[in-house]
């Protein structure tokens, strides 16, 4: 049975960053979508969390699957999924919602399963390479081999866009009946 706990990730925005070190290395959370495997920069996630059902919002992109009212907190949850155009995930309780940091907001990412934290060295990180894609290129920081996998690295702040983000948060308040 899938445990329902939620993880809240450590982060000390005063102290250090331990996402680099001398060795220049950074940490990514690992998750996957279909058969597909991409990385988010660890110091971007505050939280991981089992599915749960959102609160619908009309007139919002499909991809946007709702909010969620994380401790006060009024949270768009994103489908990745579908926001990469392999259609609408049929969320379970099997699915698990990345809780990510996108400027000032914090932001949900509906995905299949949480893999693994990766420890990458900077020159491991490979460009993307110029072919055709379900996700542009301007969302991907990079590609990273680990053992026999392929990880697309994805840049949380480029994306959501701001104003998606800002409606969701507006539009979920006004539902859920906070001012």
């Amino acid at each position: 049975m899938p445990s329902t706990h939620n993880y809240l990730m450590p982060h000390d925005q005063k102290g250090a960053d331990i996402s680099e070190s001398a060795s220049e290395t950074r940490q990514y959370i690992s998750f996957t979508i279909g058969q597909e495997e991409y990385g988010v920069d660890i110091m971007a996630v505050r939280e991981i969390k089992a599915w749960t059902d959102t609160t619908h919002l009309p007139n919002t992109p499909e991809y946007m699957r709702g909010v969620l009212n994380l401790r006060g907190v009024i949270v768009p949850i994103f489908d990745l999924r579908c926001r990469f155009g392999m259609g609408l995930t049929q969320a379970t309780n099997m699915h698990v919602v990345v809780i990510v940091q996108v400027g000032q907001r914090m932001v949900g990412m509906l995905v299949d399963a949480v893999s693994d934290i990766l420890t990458i060295a900077k020159d491991e990180i490979q460009q993307m390479p110029q072919m055709e894609r379900n996700i542009d290129d301007e969302y991907l920081s990079g590609l990273v081999t680990v053992k026999d996998r392929l990880v697309a690295l994805l840049d949380a702040d480029l994306l959501f866009n701001q104003q998606s983000i800002e409606n969701g948060v507006v539009l979920g308040k006004a539902a859920l009946g906070d001012k």
